[in-house]
């Protein structure tokens, strides 16, 4: 199983980005899928969630009404919709599968794949 995110780059406060997760290796349409953030020197931290037939999302309160979470399970990703970025965003973004439980949370997250990194600048 393999999670691939890509997407991120350098931005303005302000700006917006769009990322992207691939999953290969099997399909996840029966799990929710999330995405989750490290910024250099900090833990990971949970960003959001989207059940599995993408019709529930949950965020952490830092994003929350600036970050949008959907999936498109006909091609196996799932996107980060990132507007008015901040530079407290800048981290490397990462999407996780919760293998086997359709609903969301923040607990039950596995197989990270290869985080993309955001820069906000300000």
């Amino acid at each position: 199983v393999q999670l691939q995110a890509s997407g991120g780059g350098l931005v303005q406060a302000g700006g917006s980005l769009r990322l992207s997760c691939v999953t290969s290796g099997r399909t996840f349409t029966d799990s929710a899928m999330g995405w989750f953030r490290q910024a250099l020197g900090k833990e990971r931290e949970f960003v959001g969630a989207i059940n599995w037939s993408g019709t529930k999302s949950a965020y952490a309160d830092s994003v929350k009404g600036r970050f949008t979470i959907s999936r498109d399970n006909a091609k196996n990703t799932v996107y980060l919709q990132m507007n008015n970025l901040k530079p407290e965003d800048t981290a490397v973004y990462y999407c996780a599968v919760r293998a086997g439980l359709p609903a969301v949370g923040q607990s039950g997250f596995g197989s990270f794949g290869q985080g993309t990194l955001v820069t906000v600048s300000s």
